[in-house]
């Protein structure tokens, strides 16, 4: 009976695998909405949520404009090992310095995180010079007035904008900060594959994979706003990245497949700088847990090694005569049910 229950739920869940569909989460307003200058898996509008949503996703499947569901990327940075590669931070950083910054603010990421075991591999001299490359608002001043400085390692990423309302004012609502984006964005393979990404733990990943598959997604060179992985197959923001247009100072392949593996890397690692120590110390524990347990086990296996004999229980009558009320009483052994 237990068989036969076991086989009926195997051969359900995988008749409803190929009927079961992955979405990426939050992957931004719809083009009704009027969101000019959202980047790739910008953050929806209240006015979508609820009932509207779950009939605009009614309207994507019925009309065939249904996103497609990110293709899995190999990240060095995956898995119980994983780790950041600097020289592909270097690269990501040059992307969003040449070509994001121009839109999206990075407010949580200060010059000096470049540097130190936790960086992008930069000494701190190199990071105090590329600081000063940039104009820095600082003040007031004695005469109350603001005043434009190099800028230092303590200083924060300049914003394209001095204010949300300017962007907003220059797209048409302003473009989100991309300090956290790869930890907001993520994507859902449905049925069997959501499994296999729990032990995988492919979905640490997730947002990298989707920022990625993003900007690959402009499949139509007539049509910059036509994008494949977001709904109705339409995006507000035009196609950012194109082959040969960021110069690479090393020997990697200058397209727009490796520009946006490696702006995607630096994002994750923006949104998550401690990764390796995390991983580090995660390992530390598993090792830890792992030989306490295992002497736990010999240690148990010492203690109760030498006990032993039958269980008493029940009443044993009186004691024999002549006892001084030390000497044992006889023992009995549990009796136990016939099988």
């Amino acid at each position: 009976m237990v068989r036969t229950l076991r086989f009926s739920a195997l051969a359900l869940l995988l008749a409803a695998a190929p009927f079961a569909t992955g979405y990426a989460a939050d992957k931004g307003p719809s083009p009704e909405v009027g969101t000019a200058g959202v980047a790739p898996g910008a953050a929806p509008n209240a006015s979508v949520k609820g009932s509207r949503a779950d009939d605009a996703n009614q309207v994507e499947r019925v009309n065939g404009n249904e996103p497609e569901i990110p293709p899995p990327v190999s990240w060095s940075f995956a898995g119980l090992f994983g780790h950041y590669d600097k020289a592909q931070l270097q690269r990501g950083y040059q992307v969003y310095r040449e070509v994001c910054s121009n839109c999206h603010s990075m407010k949580l990421v200060a010059f000096r995180n470049l540097a130190g075991p936790g960086g992008l591999g930069y000494g701190e001299g190199q990071v105090a010079a590329l600081a000063a490359t940039f104009q820095i608002e600082d003040g007031p001043n004695d005469k109350g007035e603001m005043y434009k400085r190099p800028g230092r390692p303590a200083d924060i990423f300049p914003s394209p904008f001095p204010n949300p309302e300017a962007a907003a004012a220059a797209y048409g609502k302003a473009p989100p900060d991309m300090s956290v984006l790869a930890k907001a964005r993520y994507t859902e393979r449905g049925l069997p594959w959501f499994i296999f990404d729990f032990f995988t733990q492919a979905e640490e990943v997730s947002g990298p994979t989707y920022i990625h598959a993003v900007l690959n997604g402009y499949t139509k060179p007539d049509d910059p706003k036509y994008n494949i992985y977001m709904p109705n197959h339409a995006i507000a923001m035009p196609k950012p990245l194109n082959d040969g247009q960021v110069e690479y100072k090393d020997d990697s392949p200058q397209t727009l497949e490796q520009y946006s593996k490696d702006v995607s890397a630096f994002l994750m690692w923006a949104a998550e700088p401690k990764l390796q120590q995390r991983k580090a110390m995660g390992l530390m524990v598993l090792s830890f847990l792992t030989l306490f347990t295992g002497l736990l086990y010999f240690v148990k296996k010492r203690i109760w090694a030498r006990v032993g004999g039958d269980v008493l229980v029940g009443d044993h009558g009186p004691r024999p005569a002549g006892s001084a009320g030390g000497a044992p009483r006889p023992r009995r052994p549990i009796a136990h049910p016939a099988e």
